[in-house]
């Protein structure tokens, strides 16, 4: 006996429940939903990171500098500046014209008025010899006036006597007198001519020097700014292509020091105060020096005054626009002695973090918070770290409360 099967429940355990249908059918929808959040959550962290951690801070920075032997002599106050020359000429021609020699090179030494350059003086030449033939023609017509004039006082002369004896008339004496008066005249005049030709020849050559340009004083060339063949002014009148100077010559014996002294410090600088300068290019060797005047002015923008001081020994090595840091010093230096270990840095670059002194050093674009001991003795604005900066360091002034370690920074004035 066959079992009896009902298609009716065959039907329905081939059919697939709905509700498990539709759950295989929406996964794959689901993760194109799922990716793009986790886009947007990733987007958002890297955004407040580089908010918070990415963007550099601007800064101002120093340069941490080894202590010279005379920092520890006195020193009531230290400022740095540049060499400077105040004797210092750009030497031009007086005269527009065409350059045919230039006789200097950059590092010559010249005496006053050596020949530097010539100028093309065809036309001031012949000036110059016509106005000498109009000067000795004229000398010339005076002779000869000069010749006729005595002869007629001799002739006056001896109608005087021959009137005396009444041998001749009286008025052929009054006509030598007439004669005489006449060619006296006529010597005055010619003389007069003689002096102004003279005078148009000293225009002339005056003219022909002007194509001469000499050294004004004894000094060394520091630029050559013309060549052979260029057109030279004293102005730019002939356009862009006239040069307006020969070259640049400098004083050497002139050389002093100009220095920025901050204001708040300027009271203690005094005229003729003893000083030691140190050029950066030679940090070991001091150069006594003293206060020549204190400018009376200060620059609003930088807040400082500038003092001019006198270096007392003059070396070949001082060349002019030099690096140079003074110590200001209360009575005159003795002999020197061994310079303090460490750098030299502003006070104002030393702030507090996790209640450790510290400075910023610039790395790269990004500072380290360097842990720092400062010595008790003060040099003017300045402190002395004995350890933990090297010299030559750019350490960030005045640091901001939310520069810490690691910040990245961008030093004022470039570019980012």
């Amino acid at each position: 006996m066959g079992v009896e099967v009902d298609n009716g429940d065959l039907l329905k355990e081939l059919r697939i429940e709905r509700a498990h249908r539709d759950d295989h059918e929406d996964s794959p929808r689901r993760w194109p939903w799922l990716v793009l959040a986790l886009a947007v959550l990733l987007a958002v962290v890297a955004g407040g990171w580089w908010w918070t951690q990415a963007r550099a801070i601007e800064v101002h920075t120093v340069t941490a500098v080894a202590p010279s032997a005379g920092s520890a002599q006195g020193a009531v106050l230290q400022a740095t500046g540049y060499v400077t020359a105040r004797r210092k000429a750009t030497v031009s021609a007086q005269i527009i014209g065409t350059l045919t020699q230039v006789l200097i090179e950059e590092g010559d030494h010249v005496k006053k008025g050596q020949v530097l350059a010539r100028l093309e003086d065809t036309a001031q030449k012949a000036h110059l010899n016509a106005a000498k033939a109009d000067a000795a023609a004229a000398q010339a017509l005076a002779k000869q006036d000069e010749v006729a004039l005595h002869q007629a006082e001799r002739d006056m002369q001896r109608q005087n006597r021959l009137v005396a004896r009444g041998l001749v008339p009286k008025q052929q004496a009054e006509q030598a007198r007439t004669k005489v008066a006449s060619l006296r005249a006529q010597l005055d005049a010619q003389r007069k001519q003689v002096d102004a030709a003279q005078a148009q020849e000293r225009v002339a050559q005056v003219n022909f020097d002007y194509t001469i340009v000499r050294a004004p004083f004894a000094g060394v060339i520091t630029q050559k700014t013309a060549q052979v063949g260029e057109i030279i002014a004293p102005a730019a009148a002939g356009g862009g292509f006239t040069r307006t100077g020969v070259g640049t010559i400098v004083d050497m014996n002139s050389l002093e020091v100009d220095v920025d002294v901050n204001e708040a410090y300027i009271s203690r600088v005094k005229p003729d105060m003893p000083a030691t300068a140190v050029l950066d290019a030679y940090p070991d060797w001091n150069i006594p020096a003293h206060v020549i005047a204190i400018v009376p002015t200060a620059d609003r923008g930088k807040a400082t005054v500038k003092v001019r001081v006198a270096l007392e020994k003059k070396d070949p090595r001082i060349i002019p626009d030099m690096g140079v840091r003074v110590s200001f010093l209360d009575k005159e230096p003795q002999p020197a002695k061994q310079a303090p270990k460490g750098v030299l840095v502003p006070a104002t670059a030393i702030v507090e973090r996790d209640k450790h002194p510290v400075v910023f050093v610039v790395h790269g674009d990004t500072v380290d918070a360097v842990q720092v001991t400062p010595a008790p003795q003060s040099y003017g604005d300045l402190k002395l770290l004995p350890k933990g900066v090297p010299p030559g360091a750019e350490v960030i002034d005045k640091p901001p409360e939310k520069l810490d370690d690691g910040t990245r920074v961008k030093i004022a004035g470039t570019a980012s």
